[in-house]
């Protein structure tokens, strides 16, 4: 069960930040604002702490804390970010993650391994890695050594079209998977039981699960209809302005 999450308020430059689909247009910031409002409303209705960050202009991307560091139940791994213009927004978030955590339970990813939290997947006390354009070989080779240190486990899991590892998979724990695109067949993923999400709204196979309930993006009738058919309570919200950035509902929080 998650006890704390960690937010970011969306700075004004976001509407500038990076993304691979601009033909959907700049994001609208007072929507987006508003957004985020009920996001953070959708974390309280599943009962935890919400620490909200001010927003910071220095960082267009800031709002999506999920990259900047990977909570465990044993420590925090401060992450070390694959896109240059986002590097120094893990540094900005340590002062907070040692609100939590001790010194001696905070670790680091460090040059030239690169490690965003988008690419890890925990799943109990393993966690899986995607190699990607922003998790770097000797970044997963680092992040495993930590784990390890910690009495936990990783795997690495090559990505082949996605930006992040969980823009196409998410475990919404009780062995349950949403599983889209290259993930279907990933032998890595056998064992679970898949939520096959169709290509038309994979989008939404970014959901993520809080203390049984599941938070699932507003506009996604088969994938939220197949959730509640798991047996989840689902909460909806829509991020409609984060989707234009390449956001989804986990790139907005560290959950832990």
């Amino acid at each position: 069960m998650f006890k704390n999450v960690i937010v970011k308020r969306p700075c004004k430059a976001m509407v500038e930040g990076i993304t691979s689909a601009p033909e959907l247009g700049k994001p609208d910031y007072e929507l987006a604002l508003k957004q985020h409002d009920d996001y953070i409303e959708a974390l309280k209705q599943c009962g935890v702490a919400v620490t909200v960050l001010e927003a910071d202009e220095a960082y267009p991307d800031s709002c999506f804390v999920e990259d900047t560091a990977v909570i465990t139940r044993k420590c925090a791994i401060i992450s070390n970010p694959g896109a240059l213009s986002r590097r120094k927004e893990a540094e900005v978030m340590l002062p907070t993650i040692k609100k939590f955590f001790s010194d001696d339970k905070i670790e680091y990813i460090k040059s030239p391994g690169t490690l965003e939290g988008g690419d890890v997947m925990m799943v109990g006390d393993h966690f899986y890695v995607g190699r990607s354009a922003r998790t770097n070989e000797e970044g997963i080779r680092q992040f495993i050594e930590i784990l390890e240190k910690h009495g936990l486990t990783g795997s690495e899991v090559p990505l082949e079209l996605v930006l992040h590892l969980k823009t196409g998979v998410n475990y919404i724990e009780n062995n349950n998977m949403l599983v889209s695109g290259e993930f279907i067949t990933k032998p890595d993923f056998e064992k679970f039981n898949k939520i096959i999400i169709p290509e038309d709204e994979s989008y939404a196979a970014n959901c993520i699960w809080v203390n049984d309930k599941v938070i699932v993006p507003k506009g996604y009738p088969t994938v939220e209809k197949r959730i509640k058919e798991a047996g989840y309570d689902v909460i909806l919200v829509d991020t409609s302005e984060y989707k234009k950035l390449d956001g989804g509902l986990s790139c907005l929080s560290l959950r832990f």
